[in-house]
């Protein structure tokens, strides 16, 4: 892929989280002059660790996308916006559906009416999530499978999305959604397991304790490594005929908790798998088997994974063999 982000003006909101960080890491490797914004909500995920091998190559702005004033001045100039702050947590959007709201759908209005008024040409990579989908009719799942959301998160979400799908087609301002799957590695936060599955497998294994299976474990899910994630983020933010569309990502496979689980178990060689019942609040959100169909995104952007399920695994317990200490509640 020939590399356009060479000195180009980069924000991303929630860059101080997951997938905002491993953005930036890379970003700078292609020499993008990069601002991340990021209110470092508690639970979010929002880490300063997370930037460490760039500290000093990055402007950070510690701001909320809620705020007119600052994202006013934060979008002018930027080339490409990957929109990625947001309320990520299914449980707290269940709790508090009134702030998950405010984040999510003011938040991306906030960021679209600043673009249209100080950087109307500026191209905007929005995050969403499988979620949106809700219960799955048939897998895998296209994106013109029905939507219909089984938890606020999700709803909020689409609602997002739709904001910028109208911004681009009544407003011109150019914008690409993505509904991604379950994404898992480095830097993403290990503190509790109200989202983010995989990690949270992954620690109680590195801990030598019980990996809590809800159910049966049979339920299918479709996981993706974070470097396949960013490069597909970059792929589409570079593909004009990309912009006004919706693109599943996802590895396209699916697998059972039951049996993740096992694998992880097997690749870290320590914890235990054990059944557990489903708590309320995650029957209350569990839409039930997903795999994501990604035939489209590799049509318009020539983006593929490349990560094995095995390899990324390995890859996320190195790091957090590493750095347990930046990631482990204390």
């Amino acid at each position: 892929m020939k590399n356009h982000f060479e000195k180009a003006n980069v924000l991303i909101t929630g860059g101080l989280g997951f997938i905002g960080s491993n953005l930036a890491i890379r970003l700078v490797e292609l020499g993008a002059k990069v601002t991340l914004v990021d209110n470092m909500l508690p639970r979010q995920g929002g880490n300063l660790f997370n930037i460490e091998p760039i500290k000093e190559k990055v402007h950070i702005n510690f701001s909320d996308i809620r705020n007119e004033l600052s994202m006013n001045y934060l979008v002018q100039g930027k080339d490409y916006i990957f929109h990625l702050a947001g309320q990520v947590n299914h449980v707290d959007s269940m709790r508090n559906p009134i702030k998950d709201l405010d984040i999510n759908c003011k938040g991306t209005l906030v960021l679209l009416e600043a673009c249209v008024h100080n950087n109307p040409s500026t191209r905007i990579v929005f995050a969403g999530t499988r979620g949106e989908y809700g219960k799955s009719v048939h897998i895998p799942v296209h994106e013109d499978h029905p939507t219909n959301p089984v938890g606020v998160y999700a709803v909020t979400n689409l609602t997002a999305e739709k904001m910028v799908l109208v911004y681009h087609k009544v407003k011109g301002l150019k914008g690409i959604c993505l509904r991604i799957t379950n994404t898992f590695g480095p830097r993403h936060q290990m503190m509790h397991d109200e989202y983010g599955v995989l990690n949270w497998f992954i620690r109680k294994a590195l801990d030598n304790e019980a990996i809590p299976v809800f159910g049966d474990g049979a339920i299918l899910r479709d996981f993706l490594f974070i470097d396949d994630l960013i490069e597909a983020l970059l792929r589409s933010a570079v593909s004009p005929s990309a912009y006004g569309e919706v693109y599943n990502v996802g590895s396209g496979q699916g697998i059972s908790f039951k049996n993740l689980a096992e694998k992880i178990v097997t690749i870290t060689g320590e914890g235990r798998v054990a059944f557990v019942p489903f708590t309320r609040e995650r029957k209350e959100v569990e839409p039930g088997d997903y795999v994501a169909d990604i035939r489209k995104i590799r049509k318009a952007t020539k983006w593929a994974p490349h990560i094995s399920l095995d390899e990324g695994i390995r890859k996320t317990a190195e790091f957090y063999r590493k750095h347990r200490d930046h990631y482990w509640k204390k």
